[in-house]
């Protein structure tokens, strides 16, 4: 048997695994970046399974390539892929193809499958929507059913989904990646990018942030949870006056390179880039015979290619070292799809250095941030910590530093696990929140429905609609908010709040911060709301500092006033506000 020695973080893997399923039967991930050799920790595996091995993968190329390195180590296995011409089943460790294997479940029943193994595990969707059963479902179901203790493994590099984030719930460093349904419990092991590339494992990757044009996308970026039309796409690349710009900077950037990927945002887009590109080009989409697109593969592989322009596809499975240029002229909302994309130029080769990353298309993500599973809010915005008063956790959230002080953080609930009497429980802070009238309980601030009484929680829009039905209230559409050091009709030193809107008109609050009730009255009703970095344990103790330090301070999309007396009195105020009605155009 040939002995297959495995680098230390593989080990690693290894072990974190095999302690895990040990202990536990609930399905666990391991994250380790394209390029550091997944196939060999799924060999080894399933060397020391004592169990049937069921080796899933969403690709011919990849149960190809998985059942390649298994056999590596003098040891047979089988395949099961119609697309390999090839459906065994006979032996202890099977490679199949997740479409082949879902359309013939007769063949692996019988209860001694022990261990299922998802390569690109970030693929697999598990719903209690009976309506969508996925083909990963499937199987996971078939096999259960054969066998309730069944392991399931999940391998990937970028272990994200659009509009989920993280597909597992907890991280082995004490954190709260994903939501407490997820399929995945727990990542048992990962093996940051950084450290790969410090390590000389990878390629290091230089991202290049095109200065001379591109497409602005901006626009189309209006869901978390769907990527734009490809229509709509088209209204921005097709015949765009950029294009021609932005492949000549491609060019003139790989004058000296070996292998350069171009990643499309349309099939029209893509024929475009054809025309401006020279005679060692081709393109392939998901449209392309297979034949023909395993020619081009064989040829751009070969470096008879230097060129290679696609639409959606080669962004897993497919492996050419060569590459040391990543042009990217489509926008993305999934940061995994922009790792993966990324991920195809940071394998080693003989006289490649390092990888130019040239994004044309303002996409929000970091090389480095693949936890930073929110787009990038603004391109001033950096991962910063921020502290959890409550647990002491350090969170990373996006946020803004003006120096040593943070001023800004988008997070909205600490991430960190503390023990409680059902074991690790996400922690119970949140920066950001809204409360239930009901009963008082913080719920996130896209909540629906309250987590302590299960009521639906009051709707922003029937809010502003009731508001606006009344005679005696006001509705702001907040496009600025003033601090003002002002005194009262008694002469006492005040903070005056003024919010403004875009007509013209006010409303105002004041608050006294001469006494430590003072200021924590101030600090209840007002800067837990309106901090722009909330949960920091920045409170003023003078009127003068909270006018001064005023970028701290973030106004409100509208606000709610109602009429007592003489005066008005304000009932509500909406932040981070989601809903049908227009905010002001330059909230300050």
């Amino acid at each position: 048997m040939t002995q297959v020695s495995l680098r230390p973080y593989q080990q690693e893997a290894v072990r974190r695994v095999v302690d895990w399923f040990r202990r536990s039967s609930e399905p666990a991930v391991v994250v380790l970046p394209t390029g550091s050799g997944k196939s060999l920790v799924i060999a080894e595996l399933a060397r020391l399974a004592r169990g049937r091995v069921l080796v899933l993968a969403h690709v011919r190329e990849l149960v190809e390539q998985n059942h390649a390195k298994y056999e590596a180590y003098g040891l047979q296995a089988d395949i099961f892929s119609a697309g390999l011409g090839r459906k065994e089943t006979a032996r202890q460790v099977v490679f199949g193809s997740v479409q082949s294997v879902a359309n013939r479940l007769d063949a692996f029943g019988g209860g001694d499958f022990t261990l299922l193994v998802i390569d690109e595990c970030h693929r697999v969707d598990v719903s209690d929507d009976a309506t969508r059963v996925s083909r990963y479902q499937q199987v996971i179901d078939h096999l259960r059913a054969a066998n309730p203790n069944l392991k399931v493994l999940g391998l990937t590099a970028t272990p994200f989904r659009l509009g989920q984030g993280a597909i597992y719930h907890q991280h082995y460093h004490g954190m709260v990646r994903g939501p407490e349904t997820s399929f995945f419990r727990a990542c048992v092991f990962e093996q940051p990018l950084r450290v790969m590339v410090r390590q000389g494992y990878l390629t290091e990757p230089r991202l290049i942030d095109a200065a001379i044009a591109r497409y602005d996308f901006s626009h189309l970026i209006t869901r978390r949870d769907a990527a734009p039309r490809e229509d709509e796409l088209n209204r921005v690349v097709k015949g765009s006056r950029a294009t021609p710009v932005i492949i000549e900077d491609v060019l003139a950037q790989a004058t000296d390179r070996q292998g350069v990927m171009i990643f499309a945002a349309t099939v029209a887009h893509a024929e475009e880039i054809m025309t401006y590109l020279p005679p060692e080009s081709a393109l392939v989409t998901g449209q392309t015979e297979t034949r023909v697109r395993d020619e081009i593969i064989a040829d751009f592989k070969a470096r008879r290619l230097k060129y290679l322009v696609n639409v959606s596809v080669l962004t897993t499975g497919f492996d050419a070292p060569h590459v040391d240029v990543i042009a990217i002229l489509r926008p993305t909302q999934s940061v995994g799809l922009y790792q993966q994309i990324v991920g195809r130029g940071l394998r080693l080769s003989p006289g490649k250095t390092d990888c130019l990353i040239l994004d044309y298309a303002g996409n929000p993500w970091g090389l480095y941030d693949p936890d930073m599973t929110t787009p990038r809010p603004a391109s001033d915005t950096e991962p910063v910590q921020v502290p959890c008063p409550l647990c002491d956790f350090a969170n990373t959230f996006w946020g803004r530093m003006d120096g040593e002080v943070l001023i800004e953080h988008f997070g909205r609930r600490c991430q960190g696990l503390v023990e409680g009497e059902q074991g690790l429980t996400q922690c119970l802070f949140r920066f950001r929140f809204k409360v239930c009238d009901e009963c008082g309980t913080e719920n996130d601030i896209a909540a629906r429905r309250c987590g302590g009484c299960e009521r639906l929680l009051v709707d922003a829009d029937n809010q502003l609609k009731e508001a606006l039905k009344l005679r005696d209230a006001k509705v702001l559409r907040v496009s600025g908010m003033e601090l003002v050091a002002a005194r009262n009709g008694r002469g006492l030193p005040r903070l005056q709040v003024v919010y403004h809107d875009e007509d013209g008109a006010q409303l105002d609050e004041w608050f006294a911060l001469e006494t430590p009730a003072q200021r924590t009255v101030f600090e209840r009703i007002f800067l837990r709301h309106h901090l722009r970095a909330p949960g920091t344990g920045w409170v003023p103790d003078s009127i003068e500092t909270v006018c001064a330090e005023h970028a701290r301070l973030r106004a409100p999309d509208f606000v709610i006033g109602r009429k007592v007396g003489r005066y008005w009195k304000i009932r509500e105020k909406l932040f981070d506000y989601e809903g049908r009605y227009r905010r002001a155009d330059s909230a300050s």
